[in-house]
């Protein structure tokens, strides 16, 4: 019995290297399956959904067009957003100190 005090800490730090190991690896397929790790099994793709063959959407003019997909166009619109909220917040101080 004395034999195997010795041996003890040796299988624990084993023992915790192989589950150190195995979580690894399902973290790593987590991260690839969501398209965060660039890796040759990406297992996410986008395709139609339902039944029968999907095609493009015929442009409509009477809605109104899409919000601006890159940041540089999200921030003018922002900036000139606040620049109309300024100009009517001072058009009214002015409407109402006369």
């Amino acid at each position: 019995m004395s034999a195997a005090q010795p041996q003890r800490g040796w299988i624990g730090i084993v023992g915790l290297l192989i589950a150190l190991v195995i979580v690894a690896l399902l973290a790593q397929t987590v991260l690839k399956t969501c398209g965060l790790l660039s890796g040759s099994d990406v297992t996410v793709e986008s395709g139609p959904r339902g039944v029968g063959a999907v095609g493009p959407v015929p442009v409509d003019s009477t809605i109104a067009m899409p919000a601006p997909t890159t940041p540089v166009e999200r921030a003018r619109g922002v900036e000139q957003q606040l620049q109309r909220d300024a100009q009517d917040l001072a058009r009214r101080i002015d409407e109402s100190a006369k």
